[in-house]
């Protein structure tokens, strides 16, 4: 594990004017239900691998049948950074974490509230990237507030466990009022190349899941939201 692997590389991209998307093995969503369908995790991650994604995501929550079994498979055997989502409220996630060999972790202002920066400079102190959420202007209060390496904009409310329509007008909206030393990510919502392009209009990275699981080929839909930019 590289320290802050993952946003170093994201800088790098930006640098290079190349497009970065972190593509997520997503097996199950509480909209859509089954996402896997049968296929191999590790395929799919062999495919986002080849057709150019700059790190990977997994969600560990029992909500979408995470399996930390697989989590830490990936993080063994993948040649990207690997970032774990999750509701984390313990520090001995990040330690969990850390151990598993990921390169960073997710860390949901709206849960954390001000233990939000005692998080976050747990989790660098061990090496880790670390992504605060946010989704609303409370949000971004918070996470302006830490040292954080990168700041997630979810298109989604969390509350709503995906029955919303996210789009990325949220990111449109908030990301003006971030914290700038940070890498910024517009998560969730990004359902079509169109959407790719307007959330890279103003962020320095995309987290994709749900589209590229739905579709029949996730390597080759990857493919198409990279050359979208």
């Amino acid at each position: 594990m590289v320290h802050f692997g993952l946003s170093k590389t994201i800088r790098q991209n930006k640098c290079r004017n190349l497009p970065s998307i972190i593509a997520e093995i997503k097996v199950f969503s509480p909209r859509y239900g089954d996402l896997l369908k049968g296929r191999n995790p590790i395929d799919i991650l062999d495919a986002y691998e080849q057709h150019g994604a700059i790190g990977i995501s997994y969600i560990t929550a029992s909500e979408f049948k995470g399996n930390a079994e697989l989590f830490s498979k990936i993080c063994k055997i993948s040649n990207l950074p690997v970032l774990r989502k999750d509701f984390v409220t313990d520090t001995k996630e990040i330690d969990r974490t850390y151990e598993a060999g990921a390169s960073a972790i997710l860390l949901i202002g709206r849960l954390l509230k001000e233990r939000t920066s005692e998080f976050v400079d747990y989790a660098m102190d061990l090496g880790l990237d670390t992504i605060v959420e946010v989704h609303t202007i409370d949000d971004v209060n918070i996470a302006n507030q830490t040292s954080t390496t990168m700041i997630g904009i979810n298109n989604r409310d969390i509350a709503c466990f995906e029955k919303d329509d996210g789009t990325v007008e949220i990111t449109e909206r908030l990301y003006s009022m971030l914290n700038r030393n940070a890498v910024l990510v517009s998560e969730s919502g990004i359902a079509t190349p169109d959407d790719m392009r307007r959330a890279a209009r103003c962020t320095d990275a995309a987290l994709i899941g749900t589209a590229l699981m739905k579709a029949q080929d996730p390597g080759n839909a990857l493919k198409e939201f990279m050359g979208a930019v």
